[in-house]
């Protein structure tokens, strides 16, 4: 009798923990008709071929080129199709659709098909290529459209769903969990994304991802991966996001973000300690943009932002967020950490221009021919009067060469010594004045100049 009832129980747990499993059945019915499969075809001018030298007819090699190299027709080189797949989903019962900029922005023909097999030509009303968010319309109406959810209440360790058409097997759902919050990615900086195990492939992007209300909190966008295949990491931008991008692309057919001209850095722990910071947290400004919003409003390499019109910035990675979702013409205020104590400033946030190619600046002149050594791992020298003309600077030494604990804090030949703990260098034997000041063991924070950019360093007191 005991072994029959220790049989039973042993049964029944599998079945009790699959009752508790989600039934997905429901949501797809009702939700999977507003989710779309996107085709498109793109005009490639001008293909990577392999082309024949110009040889004339009596060399011995003319005769194998010509007969082995393709070679453009009389009316120069051919124009091929290329053809794309992926998803979207339908906003409004009049056509609008969300999916990713990437999906349609090099498009010449969009065709939009439902879950009914109608299929439509679509127009791109506006792309973001910052968010990789993009809305397009097509001509029709009764359409069923998703129901909008708020991706902030979603928990780590909740069920969501996705819809849409890996490799292009339409109408695809797979399941997973929230894994994490607010994650940044790299060159993603307007965009805290949300990272599931949802199983996510090549034509998922662009389709929605749904909570167990059935309601679509995020866009699938991007995967994490070696082979080009899911690993068991993707990322949606949230619907919010997504959501504010396209009501301007519907308005005015583009997005307008605010700046404040800095360029931002993390807060390490030793940087942290370094400023006098309780815990690492903020954005650690290297440098100002000369006549920018910030310098007028008193900011300074050094800084530490911590606030920003009243949302903490837990991280270098929240202002980007925080300063483009500021409309343009909004004076804000904004708070510091400098020289160990807070203060308050007052800021205009500009906007954002159009994508601009990044100026790089060379050095000219050359360095003094005896490079005086220094300690620390460093052999520097003083800049010549053109190089400082050239940087835009009055001091600073250049790394002529790095090695040992200087290699491993960070520091790089080529480097320019900005500043030590916010204090300007003037020359080699005045760095090596002030690095002497601090007992072995010290962290201080160097300000280095990397071609066009500035970052702190933190560099621990330990001579070689």
């Amino acid at each position: 009798m005991l072994k029959r009832l220790l049989l039973a129980l042993v049964l029944a747990v599998p079945f009790a923990a699959a009752a508790q499993l989600p039934d997905f059945t429901e949501l797809v019915e009702k939700q999977g008709p507003a989710v779309v499969n996107i085709s498109t075809t793109q005009a490639t001018r001008n293909p990577l071929l392999p082309q024949a030298p110009n040889l004339q007819e009596d060399d011995p090699f003319y005769e194998f080129f010509r007969r082995f190299i393709p070679q453009p027709g009389p009316g120069g080189p051919r124009e091929f199709q290329s053809q794309s797949l992926g998803s979207g989903f339908i906003i409004s019962q009049d056509g609008y659709i969300l999916t990713n900029a990437h999906v349609v922005e090099t498009a010449d023909e969009i065709t939009v098909k439902l879950t009914d097999k109608r299929e439509f030509k679509a127009r791109v009303i506006g792309a973001d290529r910052r968010t990789d968010i993009a809305l397009i319309k097509i001509d029709a109406t009764g359409l069923p459209a998703v129901r909008v959810g708020d991706p902030n209440k979603l928990r780590v360790g909740e069920w969501v769903l996705a819809i849409g058409s890996p490799f292009g097997f339409e109408n695809t759902v797979t399941a997973g969990i929230v894994s994490a919050k607010g994650r940044s990615l790299p060159q993603e900086n307007y965009v805290p994304f949300i990272q599931t195990d949802v199983a996510v492939n090549p034509g998922n992007s662009g389709g929605p991802l749904f909570n167990l209300r059935g309601e679509v909190v995020g866009i699938n966008s991007q995967i994490y991966s070696r082979t080009g295949g899911f690993m068991g990491l993707s990322f949606a931008i949230p619907i919010d996001v997504a959501n504010d991008i396209a009501q301007q692309l519907r308005t005015s057919g583009k997005v307008s973000r605010g700046r404040i001209g800095v360029v931002i850095q993390p807060v390490t722990k030793e940087l942290a300690d370094g400023f006098g910071l309780p815990r690492p947290q903020g954005a650690l400004v290297n440098s100002v943009e000369k006549g920018g919003p910030a310098e007028k409003a008193g900011v300074e390499p050094g800084d530490v932002i911590l606030r920003f019109d009243g949302k903490p910035v837990a991280s270098s990675e929240d202002l980007p967020r925080i300063v483009g979702a500021t409309k343009p013409g909004s004076k804000v205020t904004m708070q510091l950490w400098r020289n160990k104590t807070s203060r308050d400033v007052q800021v205009v946030v500009v906007e954002m221009q159009d994508d601009r190619s990044a100026r790089q600046s060379r050095r000219g002149g050359k360095p003094p021919a005896a490079a005086a050594p220094s300690q620390y791992g460093l052999t520097l020298s003083d800049l010549t009067d053109a190089q400082r003309g050239e940087l835009k600077i009055s001091g600073g030494v250049l790394v002529e060469n790095a090695q040992g604990v200087s290699v491993r804090a960070g520091i790089r030949r080529g480097d320019v010594i900005l500043a030590v703990n916010n204090q300007d260098v003037k020359s080699v034997e005045h760095f090596n004045q002030m690095m002497g000041q601090f007992e072995k063991g010290r962290i201080v924070a160097l300000l280095i100049r990397r071609g066009a950019n500035s970052l702190y360093i933190p560099f621990r007191i330990d001579a070689n």
